[in-house]
């Protein structure tokens, strides 16, 4: 017996993260509550999504055009190179507006438990920039802008072993105490993190 178009649909939103069951009922029956345009303008929206967005063929970041407005801008530093986890990593940092050079997205972060190895990211990429732009095009500063988590500092660590052996100067951001914080509620890591990179 085929299975419903009401169960099908819940077993597709249940593959999305965080969505369980009782979640994917939720929205079910949200959509079936809306007016009908509204499920086919969701739908006409996935769809667009999935066949406008491409990776950018130079920084592996997502875009309707490639390649994208980032690596288009002529007034973006060159010489600069931030490296991130993911193309949301990218958005963050660009709505903080405080970031004016390139970005390089790995596309995830090394993690052995997961079964995600260098072959995996997009750290082959990153390489081959770093080695093909010279003269005024050199890049001289990778910025490792890795999670600060236990993949996260591995990849970063990764990275700069790889890095370094190519002569480009290799930075991590700086971590720490966050704003309206008190010394008391921080974590020890963090603490640590805000002693070790002081300015």
């Amino acid at each position: 017996m085929a299975e419903s178009a009401y169960d099908n649909l819940l077993d597709e939103l249940e593959k999305l993260p965080g969505i369980g069951r009782r979640s994917a009922e939720r929205i079910a029956f949200h959509l079936l509550r809306q007016p009908a345009d509204s499920s086919v303008h969701l739908a006409d929206a996935l769809t667009r999504f999935r066949t406008n967005l491409k990776v950018c063929d130079i920084c592996g970041h997502v875009t309707e055009s490639d390649p994208c407005p980032i690596c288009a801008d002529p007034k973006r530093n060159t010489g600069t190179l931030l490296v991130v986890e993911q193309p949301s990593d990218v958005v963050a940092i660009e709505q903080a507006g405080a970031y004016k050079g390139r970005y390089h997205v790995l596309m995830g972060r090394l993690s052995p438990m997961e079964g995600l190895g260098a072959g995996d990211l997009n750290i082959a990429g990153l390489l081959e920039r770093v080695q093909n732009r010279t003269g005024d095009n050199a890049i001289t500063e990778i910025i490792l802008g890795t999670n600060p988590t236990l993949e996260g500092d591995g990849t970063a660590l990764y990275l700069a072993e790889a890095l370094t052996s190519l002569g480009v100067k290799v930075t991590r951001l700086a971590r720490g105490m966050p704003v309206g914080s008190s010394l008391q509620t921080v974590s020890k890591a963090v603490l640590s993190d805000a002693i070790q990179a002081r300015v």
